[in-house]
């Protein structure tokens, strides 16, 4: 089931996040963050009304989903930068694509003409992911992040939605 993030959601999520950080290259960050980390992030994610949505089966939360601003400057209004994270002990299952159709959902319903997705260029699995729901390869930036030893190369991937009716700027 996918419903939006709440408070108590957190601890959860900070295990998830947690893992990919130490295992792997989904998230260039060196360190685990904490519970406190979390809390601020729910609450700035809040205060800016960027979704969080997660994938809870039986009180557990699997996965969960997020959006926000792509750039800080006002003409990238209509574009967002989206991640999406599983729980290990349940990739494999579609979570992750269902979490993936839903936060473009969000995104389409609020008007949004591109959703952005950073992906380190050797998690094939997420790329894959992403382009069977029609995200395109739109640059790799080389060398762009250092972990485990080895330089980390991230591709951008972009879907394009209908957008707003009528886009203004500002």
């Amino acid at each position: 089931m996918i419903r939006n993030c709440r408070r108590d959601d957190l601890q959860m999520i900070l295990h998830i996040y947690n893992d990919a950080i130490v295992n792997s290259t989904a998230v260039y960050h060196y360190e685990p963050v904490t519970l406190e980390n979390r809390v601020t992030w729910y609450e700035e994610k809040k205060a800016q009304d960027c979704p969080i949505i997660v994938w809870v089966e039986d009180d557990v939360v699997m996965g969960f989903a997020t959006f926000g601003p792509f750039r800080p400057w006002p003409a990238y209004h209509y574009t967002v930068e989206h991640s999406v994270y599983v729980h290990p002990g349940y990739r494999g299952k579609g979570i992750g694509n269902k979490l993936l159709k839903e936060i473009i959902r969000i995104a389409e319903a609020r008007g949004m003409k591109t959703v952005i997705g950073g992906i380190d260029e050797s998690n094939v699995t997420s790329i894959r992911a992403h382009e069977k729901v029609g995200f395109v390869h739109s640059g790799t930036i080389r060398n762009a992040g250092y972990k485990f030893g080895k330089w980390l190369d991230l591709s951008f991937y972009q879907l394009d939605l209908e957008g707003p009716a009528s886009p203004k700027e500002g």
